[in-house]
C-alpha cells in the first residue's frame, strides 16, 4: 500500500463520501490506495501510529471545519516522526484562504476545490516524477460523466452500521453569502439512470438509510420524482423492510407533482431538511438569498399537514441586519407552521464565503478558531449572542430531542421565542451548564420552571410525567421518539 486516504469524521456513524470518490477515481493507483477513517477526539499519537502501520508514502487528508484543528496536530506529529511521508491536503477548509493556515504550512501539497482528478495526478507525479513544483494545486473540475461513482466502495460494515451518504448532483445555483455553495456556478447533475443503478446495488447489499447531500434536491422535479419513485418501489416491494431517505429541499419550490409523490411515503421513510435561515426580507436581500417567504411557509405547512415526512427546518441567528426582535418574529412564525425540529444555528464565517463583505458595515466579529462562530455584530452584542448560543443548545436538549412532546407547547405558550429565551436564561443561571445535563435533572428543571412561572406544582409534575419518568420510577415512562425521528437522531 502506497497511498493512504484519511480524515477525522465527526462520529463513527459518518462515512466519508469524499474519500470514497477519491479512491474510485485513482485509476492505475487504486490498487495501491487504501482508506482509513478516524473520529475526532481520538488521541493524536494513536492516529499517527495507525497511519504509519500501513507504511504509506503519501497520506491524503480531507480537511473540514470540524476536524481542521485536530488534523493539524496529526499532520504536525506525522511530519516530526516520519518526515519522509508526503502529506497532501484537500477539502473545503483548505480550499480558501490557504496561505493563512498552519496546517497548510506543515503539509507538502494542497489541492483546492474538486480533487477527484487532480489528487491522482499529484500522487502520480510524486511517485513517478517529475515531482510537483507548486505546493497549491487548483482542483480540475471534469465533466460529470467522467467521474467514477464511489458507492461500491462502501463496505458491508459501512452499510450495516453507518450513514450512507449519496449525491445525485453537485453544486448549487443559489448565492446565499453565508454558504460555500455561493461560490458554485450552478448545480451539476449526475446521469440519473447510472446513479439509480448504484442505489439499486446499495439497496441489494442491505443499505436502508440514504442521506442525500445534494444542496437542491427538488430543483429538477423530473429527477426528484424518479429518485422518489425508486424508494417508493422499494417500500412497496418490502413494506416490512422500509428505506429511510433524507433530502434537502428548496423551501419555495414544491409543485403539485412533487407533493403527490411525497404524499405516498409512509411514516418513518422520509425526512426533509429545509433551510429557511431568515424570514426577514431585508436580511435575505443583504445576503443574496432569493426566497418567496409566503410560498416557503405555505409549503412547510402543507408538508406538516399532508405528509408523513419528518421536517427539520433551519434558522440562522447573527446574519447581517437581523436583530433579536426580527429573528424572534421569524422563529415564532416557523414554530406556528409545525415542523418536527427547528435547527437553531449560529452564523459561521466559512472560509471563502462572501459574508465577509458585511464585516465593516455590520460590525461582524467572528471567533478566529473553528467553527468561526459569530461573537457579536452591530445589532447583537457579545453577551446577547451568548444567550442565543445557550438557547440553541437548550433547544436541542428540550425541543429537538423529542422527549418533551406534551410539555413543550405549554412551556412555549403564545410567544415561543420569548418564553424559551426566559427559560434558557433561568436554566443557565440555575445550572451554570449547557452540556452534560442528565435527562432526569433536565426534566426536573423544566418542572421547576413551569412552577416558577405560575403552574400548579401538581399539574407541572403530571405534565412532565406524561413525557418522562424520573429515574427509578416506571409508572410513566417517557414516550419514545417516533421511528422516523429516532432513526434521524441515530444518524
Amino acid at each position: 500500500m502506497t497511498i493512504l486516504l484519511s480524515t477525522l469524521n465527526a462520529r463513527y456513524t459518518h462515512a466519508s463520501l469524499g474519500l470514497r470518490y477519491l479512491l474510485a477515481n485513482m485509476g492505475e493507483l487504486q490498487e495501491q490506495t487504501k482508506i482509513q477513517e478516524f473520529v475526532i477526539g481520538a488521541k493524536t499519537t494513536e492516529i499517527v501510529e495507525r497511519i504509519l502501520a500501513h507504511k504509506p508514502r503519501i497520506v491524503g487528508f480531507g480537511i473540514y471545519i470540524w476536524n481542521v484543528e485536530e488534523t493539524n496536530k496529526v499532520v504536525g506529529m506525522l511530519k516530526r516522526v516520519a518526515p519522509e511521508v508526503v502529506v497532501v491536503l484537500g477539502g473545503p477548509e483548505v480550499s480558501y484562504e490557504t496561505n493563512e493556515q498552519e496546517i497548510v504550512r506543515l503539509a507538502d501539497y494542497v489541492i483546492t476545490g474538486w480533487g477527484d482528478v487532480t489528487f491522482p495526478k499529484v500522487c502520480s507525479d510524486i511517485l513517478n516524477g517529475p515531482k510537483p513544483i507548486m505546493k497549491v494545486h487548483a482542483g480540475h473540475q471534469p465533466p460529470m460523466a467522467e467521474l467514477k461513482l464511489p458507492y461500491s466502495l462502501y463496505s458491508d460494515d459501512d452499510i450495516k452500521n453507518r450513514t450512507i451518504y449519496v449525491e445525485a448532483s453537485r453544486g448549487c445555483p443559489f448565492k446565499c453569502e453565508f454558504c460555500l455553495s455561493a461560490l458554485d456556478k450552478t448545480a451539476w447533475p449526475f446521469n440519473i439512470d447510472l446513479f439509480l443503478a448504484e442505489m439499486e446495488g446499495l439497496h441489494a447489499r442491505g443499505a436502508r438509510l440514504f442521506k442525500f447531500v445534494d444542496r437542491t434536491f427538488n430543483l429538477n422535479i423530473k429527477t426528484s420524482l424518479k429518485i422518489m419513485q425508486f424508494f417508493l418501489d422499494k417500500i412497496a416491494a418490502n413494506p416490512d423492510d422500509p428505506v429511510y431517505a433524507h433530502f434537502e429541499l428548496v423551501p419555495d419550490h414544491l409543485p403539485d407533482a412533487l407533493k403527490e409523490g411525497i404524499s405516498k411515503f409512509p411514516h418513518g421513510a422520509l425526512q426533509f431538511e429545509i433551510g429557511i435561515q431568515s424570514f426577514n426580507p431585508e436580511v435575505q436581500t443583504l445576503v443574496s438569498r432569493k426566497q418567496d417567504n409566503q410560498k416557503a411557509a405555505d409549503n412547510i405547512r402543507w408538508l406538516c399537514d399532508h405528509s408523513t415526512a419528518h421536517m427539520h427546518v433551519d434558522l440562522i441567528a447573527g446574519l447581517p441586519g437581523e436583530t433579536v426582535e426580527s429573528f424572534a418574529e421569524g422563529f415564532n412564525k416557523l414554530w406556528a407552521l409545525g415542523p418536527h425540529e427547528i435547527q437553531f444555528g449560529i452564523l459561521k464565517r466559512l472560509r471563502g464565503t462572501p459574508i465577509i463583505r458585511h464585516t465593516a458595515p455590520f460590525g461582524l466579529v467572528f471567533d478566529p478558531h473553528p467553527p468561526y462562530t459569530i461573537l457579536a455584530n452591530k445589532h447583537i452584542d457579545f453577551q446577547t449572542m451568548q444567550r442565543l448560543v445557550r438557547f440553541a443548545r437548550y433547544w436541542d436538549l428540550v425541543a429537538n430531542s423529542g422527549r418533551f412532546t406534551h410539555t413543550l407547547p405549554v412551556l412555549l405558550g403564545e410567544t415561543p421565542f420569548q418564553s424559551f429565551m426566559a427559560f434558557s436564561d433561568w436554566l443557565y443561571a440555575n445550572t451554570d451548564a449547557t452540556h452534560r445535563i442528565a435527562l432526569d435533572r433536565l426534566a426536573g428543571m423544566v418542572q421547576r420552571w413551569l412552577a416558577h412561572t405560575g403552574m400548579e406544582a401538581e399539574a407541572a409534575a403530571q405534565l412532565l410525567a406524561s413525557d418522562f419518568a424520573p429515574k427509578g420510577k416506571t409508572a410513566h415512562a417517557h414516550h419514545p421518539a417516533p421511528q422516523r425521528q429516532a432513526r434521524h437522531l441515530a444518524a
